[in-house]
């Protein structure tokens, strides 16, 4: 999933408004930004097998400590921790929190059985909508849209940037996500892990567009 983490930190802003939209896309996309690090670094593994699914060729071969469950509470908790001590403001700790763990159950929706419980369990878990494009496109533009929605009814732009960096950026996500979808197989591995890295430019994107906007009255 794509396009749905970025809908969950959109869509997160209406409950904890004080957090800025970048720190709500950091929490929604956290473990998949710490998944490349350590697939350059050896300690998790995927493989490119087109035809593997109907959505992606990757196959999520070892990946227990970004992708556990466990593992992603346990993130959860400590991102909520490191922010509650930053920022002092409860609500969003809870937020940010919940946001890391929804990637997991979001990741349930889509993945095949691949998705372990534990780190070193046998146990996988996965849902398959990956293997149906029609069924992938309605979970993601469903969750995206209603984020994106949820966001702009907190919000509104307090100069040109504010809409123009908004805009442009959903215009950007929607690309990507379509490149995703119909371009051609990653060429390595190690493509895959510095195109991730890539996803800090979104997180900066997120903090950019934010202090450009300011709260809906009663928001």
């Amino acid at each position: 999933m794509f396009l749905g983490h970025f809908g969950v930190g959109f869509g997160a802003k209406r409950f904890a408004p004080r957090t800025s939209l970048g720190t709500l896309f950091l929490a929604a996309q956290f473990i998949d930004l710490l998944w490349p690090s350590l697939l350059l670094l050896g300690f998790e593994r995927v493989a490119i097998v087109p035809g593997i699914t109907t959505v992606t060729p990757l196959d999520f071969t070892h990946y227990p400590w970004t992708h556990s469950l466990l593992a992603v509470v346990i993130w959860g908790l400590l991102f909520g921790a490191i922010y509650y001590l930053v920022k002092r403001y409860r609500v969003g700790a809870w937020v940010c929190g919940l946001a890391v763990i929804t990637h997991w159950v979001l990741d349930l929706l889509l993945h095949r059985p691949d998705l372990p419980l534990l780190p070193g369990g046998d146990y996988r878990a996965g849902l398959g909508l990956w293997n149906s494009l029609a069924a992938t496109l309605v979970i993601e533009m469903a969750v995206f849209v209603v984020g994106l929605a949820l966001y702009l009814r907190t919000t509104t732009a307090t100069d040109r940037i504010g809409s123009i960096g908004l805009w442009s950026l959903v215009g950007f996500l929607l690309v990507v996500y379509t490149g995703n979808l119909f371009g051609d197989p990653p060429p390595s591995v190690a493509a895959i892990a510095w195109l991730g890295q890539a996803q800090w430019l979104l997180i900066a994107w997120g903090y950019w567009i934010d202090r450009h906007r300011s709260l809906r009255s009663g928001a």
